[in-house]
């Protein structure tokens, strides 16, 4: 995409996301068409928002992508939070949220000529945490973008909510796992599942495409892989605790943003 306009588009998304806001579709001037596009228009999405917020990527979304699609996504260090209450921009009177696991680097993995193999990661990885996605959609009907609209503003993403640290090889390998939500004296349960089933294997082919895209892993970066039960629900303002059976439970509460 051509550099004025990948700009323009971020210029938009920023403001949206700085404030909150969920508005119409890009201009068709600057709207993306393809997954190229929208690489470009999240980059200068990047760039803009780390240069007006003096941010920077503090982890990644991520996703072994299905056919004819690229799911990734940048999430900025002063998204995310691990001390609550925690703001962010809710749905009506709800937070809308996704149980994830948090994958820790220890080392970079920086762009390089050679692929980075699957031990590569494993050996980088020096934490595991629950944690949730903090969900909100810039475009006030997401049902009507295509998905290269939705890849240049980052997937919904609003942030990150880092949980309790969790046993490292069992999270390596915790495909499924029930999900009980307590809140206001209610419980939810639902049955965990990893998308790709192997909740490391979207770090691999994250690593690699960020090599190849002549970026890469900062230490220190977290990376989440995929929802086990989509997005959730919660009410604002409420103790809510959440159980991931056979790994941990965290206390979390939500508050609406105002500003950052």
């Amino acid at each position: 995409m051509n550099p004025s306009l990948a700009s323009e588009a971020a210029a938009i998304l920023v403001e949206r996301r700085r404030n909150g806001i969920a508005d119409d579709r890009l201009p068709e001037s600057c709207r993306p068409y393809t997954l190229v596009d929208a690489l470009d228009i999240q980059q200068a999405v990047s760039n803009y928002w780390c240069e007006l917020m003096d941010d920077s990527i503090g982890g990644w979304k991520c996703l072994q992508p299905p056919q004819d699609k690229i799911v990734v996504g940048p999430i900025y260090t002063r998204t995310i939070d691990s001390v609550a209450p925690v703001l962010l921009w809710p749905k009506g009177d709800k937070a809308r949220i996704e149980p994830e696991l948090a994958f820790f680097f220890g080392v970079d993995l920086p762009s390089r000529p050679e692929p980075y193999t699957p031990a590569d990661v494993d050996a980088a990885i020096v934490h595991t945490h629950m944690a949730l996605e903090l969900i909100h959609c810039r475009y006030h009907q997401p049902e009507a973008c295509a998905f290269p609209e939705m890849l240049a503003d980052g997937l919904v993403n609003q942030g990150l909510f880092i949980g309790p640290e969790v046993d490292n090889a069992l999270a390596a390998v915790a495909g499924e796992f029930s999900i009980r939500v307590d809140a206001n004296g209610e419980q939810n349960e639902y049955a965990g599942k990893h998308p790709n089933g192997n909740p490391r294997a979207p770090l691999y082919w994250l690593v690699e495409f960020l090599r190849k895209q002549g970026q890469g892993i900062v230490a220190g970066q977290a990376v989440i892989t995929g929802s086990y039960a989509g997005v959730l629900e919660v009410p604002l303002d409420t103790d809510i605790r959440i159980h991931y059976a056979g790994l941990g439970e965290m206390s979390v509460s939500f508050l609406p943003r105002q500003s950052y």
